[in-house]
């Protein structure tokens, strides 16, 4: 099966109170973990790239690894630019075999970020690639992306409808409250926002920051109307834990796949109870 793009599975999504998972790929291993753990519970996904990690694989082996997986899998699978900073970067990745983009205009004023949107949509849908968009500043760091508690700032409901109605995007990232990386307490996230957003419009809206946010405030996030999260903290933490520990009981360890499988299995383990907590299982 060939590389999808988001609208084949997140209008299902919306409409049956399920959310999909953006995983991202960081390497093979991350990529062969997350579709190990989809074809297990039968479930769509979506590979998340970022510009860091496109600059770490190289592009066309980017496109070649989520390729593969999707056409082993027979699963419904995106690959997906994650926090695209620019036009130039989206229509790359779409000429490169990229099924779905997000333009994160999020750092510009209001009406640019429509603006700038708007563009990558109109190229985008031409070529039958899906787009989200970004509204809100969502705080922590995740690749080149850092931002401060204090300049995070939550999405406006009225703005992110107009910026729907405007830009035409296929789901909508909103600033509610979490942040990229792992929380040192837990997140408030306001779910009213989700709810008054997502009763508005006909596309999902997007929660960022899934890693570390208690299984009981995802939940209540799907019910409020959040169709796509996303998910890679979680993933780097259980793969690094895993290598540390085989690394630290054999110093004699030398053989990269010695310590890299269970890396992949803890990843598998992490992406199997993300997909059953998110209710995609059995949805491809």
């Amino acid at each position: 099966m060939p590389l999808v793009s988001m609208n084949e599975f997140l209008p299902k999504a919306k409409a049956n109170k399920f959310a999909v998972g953006q995983f991202n790929m960081n390497n093979l291993e991350f990529a062969q973990s997350i579709v190990e753990a989809a074809e297990e519970l039968k479930s769509p996904f979506i590979y998340g790239v970022s510009e860091g990690a496109l600059k770490y694989m190289g592009i066309e082996f980017t496109v070649a690894i989520a390729e593969a997986a999707a056409k082993k899998s027979g699963l419904p699978i995106a690959l997906h630019l994650d926090h695209g900073s620019s036009f130039e970067v989206a229509m790359k990745c779409i000429r490169a075999g990229f099924s779905s983009v997000m333009f994160d205009g999020s750092h510009y004023s209001f009406e640019e970020n429509i603006r700038l949107t708007k563009e990558v949509v109109k190229a985008a849908h031409a070529m039958g690639v899906s787009v989200e968009g970004e509204l809100g500043t969502i705080g922590g760091v995740e690749d080149d992306i850092s931002v401060d508690e204090a300049d995070a700032s939550l999405a406006k409901p009225e703005e992110a409808i107009r910026f729907y109605e405007e830009t035409g995007v296929d789901c909508l990232a909103i600033a509610v409250g979490t942040a990229h990386g792992m929380y040192a307490g837990e997140p408030n996230i306001r779910f009213e926002i989700i709810e008054q957003v997502s009763k508005a419009i006909p596309v999902p809206v997007v929660l960022h920051g899934g890693s570390g946010v208690p299984d009981e405030m995802i939940q209540k996030a799907i019910a409020a109307g959040v169709g796509k999260i996303n998910v890679n903290t979680e993933n780097q933490v259980a793969a690094t834990a895993a290598v540390r520990d085989v690394l630290n009981k054999d110093a004699k360890v030398y053989d990269p796949r010695k310590y890299l499988t269970p890396a992949r299995k803890a990843m598998v383990e992490v992406v199997k109870s993300k997909i059953q907590l998110f209710g995609s299982s059995n949805q491809a």
